[in-house]
């Protein structure tokens, strides 16, 4: 199969668990086994949901060894990036050597006057030249401080046979490259978020990697299905998802971030423990607001157009 057919459907980027700021990898281990059970196609590990800047290597190396032994069939992307090429490259490496699916490399920004596109592509190309296992660009300005490979980088790196496609997680989502992207292009576009996953799979996005997907994941993937089934009742309930996978998204991660998801997994049987400090646990109203949102949200859901 080619790779890039691999990256369909929905992809959660798993949380990484922490008590009292160590790492709580049985949470994790439970999390993962509870999430094996849904329709999700796979994970993503050490991504930005898994605040993989605040981890060791030894630590990343623990967290992944768990996901290497909770795999149960998921297809598994791992967050790579760092500031050099060659670090870059050498845990694409680790990826590959435990046996996971695809690497997920963030644009580097430390240094921005110095990371134009030319620089950007440049760095993509020797990143996939070197990786032994395919490579997803990871596009979130909101995380690089506005460093992002413009839509006609991203589109001659889609020329590249070891870079299959791209996360995009930027406010605006990926509907400019996606009505640039050729028809046969090789190349799958997933949505970073769920606030834009209905109109990006109307686009032509092959999926999403959602938050949300962490403690709801089950309406995410209906969501989906519906897309993909392109009926008129089934685009009627997407468009009914939609507008509630919004609203809930915008109360849990738009405002609160990781520990809204967080505090979103607990609510929702899943352990998703505390943030690694500096990020805080939420407070009580914070919890309360969430909880609120969530309630709110499975009572939309019971009632939306063709709800069983």
């Amino acid at each position: 199969m080619n790779p890039a057919a691999r990256l369909s459907g929905v992809f959660a980027p798993v949380v990484t668990p922490f008590r009292s700021d160590d790492l709580d990898l049985e949470a994790l281990r439970g999390n993962l086994r509870r999430l094996a059970a849904t329709g999700l196609s796979g994970y993503l590990a050490l991504g930005s949901n898994g605040e993989f800047r605040s981890l060791g290597e030894a630590e990343e190396q623990r967290v992944l060894d768990v996901f290497a032994r909770e795999k149960a069939g998921k297809l598994v992307m791992v967050g790579v990036g760092c500031e050099s090429t060659r670090r870059t490259v050498e845990k694409a490496c680790r990826a590959a050597a435990m046996g996971f699916d695809f690497a997920s490399v963030l644009t580097p920004h430390y240094f921005p006057k110095n990371l134009a596109d030319g620089s950007l592509h440049d760095f993509f190309s020797r990143v996939a030249d070197g990786s032994p296992i395919p490579i997803l660009l990871y596009n979130a300005p909101g995380f690089t401080g506005g460093v992002a490979a413009s839509p006609a980088c991203a589109l001659r790196l889609a020329a590249h046979p070891n870079i299959v496609g791209m996360k995009d997680s930027s406010a605006a989502g990926p509907g400019v490259l996606l009505a640039q992207l050729p028809e046969d292009a090789s190349f799958a576009v997933l949505a970073g978020s769920a606030g834009f996953l209905y109109p990006s799979l109307l686009q032509g996005a092959s999926g999403g990697v959602l938050s949300m997907a962490n403690y709801l994941p089950d309406p995410c993937c209906e969501l989906y299905r519906l897309c993909r089934s392109r009926s008129r009742a089934s685009l009627e309930r997407a468009a009914a998802l939609h507008r509630i996978v919004v609203r809930l998204n915008g109360a849990v991660s738009g405002r609160f971030g990781v520990p809204g998801v967080k505090a979103a997994m607990d609510l929702c049987g899943f352990r998703g423990g505390e943030p690694r400090h500096p990020l805080r646990t939420l407070s009580e109203d914070e919890r309360e607001t969430v909880r609120h949102a969530r309630q709110e949200a499975q009572a939309a859901l019971q009632e939306a157009p063709g709800a069983g």
